[in-house]
């Protein structure tokens, strides 16, 4: 057997009043098979992992919907594992979403995969962080806070959804800051669902907007946030998305690779996600 570790950052106290810096604790997250020989038989491979980002899935995007509904029928058919590090859905305005056709058809589609037994995690991202319990039980996910560290094929690898290491724009780290804080977001879901789904409407619509606009440096991830987090984590490899921007980059502390976004309904195909196995790891496009 191989294993898969999560790792979390707890304060542990050295005495009764005083708090050291956060130590990492490392607990089991999966037992990944593999495959146990008997006679006559030789063992089979331990599956592979896979991650992916930014689908930004809606109604209005029916071609990536598409491609999504195929890699969970086809593509992940045979791994360990899928990871989802933020971004699954356009917007996210409450788990009463899934009083909705579509939130609903694409919970039970991800539901499939712990059918099959294959593990499912889902990152919160900058769009869909008021996913809650209740949806991660209708797609039989569990939910991973932002960073967390997992060990697979011997290579410690930190994961993140990237808005947080996007340092140079500080007006979107203060908003981050308030929309996680769990008492504005009891606040937010107090508010009727139409309110909601209109606010997130004229968002989407001004996202759409600027989508055809060259992107800012400044809502990229800085050196400074990546050697954080590299620091943070004691890792020497992260993967992340938001950005979309895909590519392998050779950083001071390591190998960092950014994850695409999924658009296969607005100009040039875009997609993809990434496979880790005893081979290594490969950035893999859309079938």
């Amino acid at each position: 057997m191989s294993a898969m570790r999560l790792q979390l950052f707890h304060n542990r106290k050295t005495s009764h009043q005083e708090k050291p810096p956060p130590m990492l604790q490392e607990t089991p997250l999966r037992s990944v098979a593999a495959g146990v020989p008997g006679e006559g038989k030789r063992p089979h491979a331990a599956r592979p992992f896979f991650f992916l980002s930014d689908l930004h899935l809606s109604e209005a995007m029916p071609r990536t919907v598409a491609a999504f509904e195929h890699f969970i029928r086809v593509n992940a058919e045979h791994a360990d594992s899928v990871f989802i590090l933020g971004d699954l859905f356009e917007y996210w305005i409450g788990d009463d979403m899934l009083a909705e056709p579509f939130p609903a058809r694409i919970a039970a589609l991800m539901h499939t995969l712990s059918e099959r037994g294959i593990a499912l995690y889902v990152m919160h991202g900058n769009r869909d962080f008021l996913l809650g319990k209740r949806f991660m039980k209708a797609a039989g996910a569990i939910w991973l806070p932002d960073p967390f560290v997992i060990t697979s094929f011997g290579t410690r690898i930190a994961l993140a959804h990237g808005d947080g290491q996007c340092t140079d724009d500080r007006r979107y780290l203060r908003f981050r800051r308030i929309a996680r804080n769990r008492f504005a977001q009891w606040l937010f879901l107090l508010w009727p669902y139409r309110w909601r789904k209109a606010l997130a409407e004229r968002m989407r619509h001004a996202s759409e907007q600027n989508r055809s606009r060259p992107v800012s440096p400044r809502y990229d991830v800085t050196r400074d946030g990546i050697a954080a987090l590299f620091k943070k984590t004691g890792t020497a490899m992260i993967i992340h998305g938001h950005t979309h921007r895909p590519a392998r980059h050779r950083e001071a502390g390591g190998t960092r690779w950014v994850l695409p976004d999924w658009d296969l309904d607005h100009g040039e195909r875009r997609g993809g996600y990434l496979k880790i196995d005893a081979e290594g790891i490969r950035a893999l496009p859309l079938d």
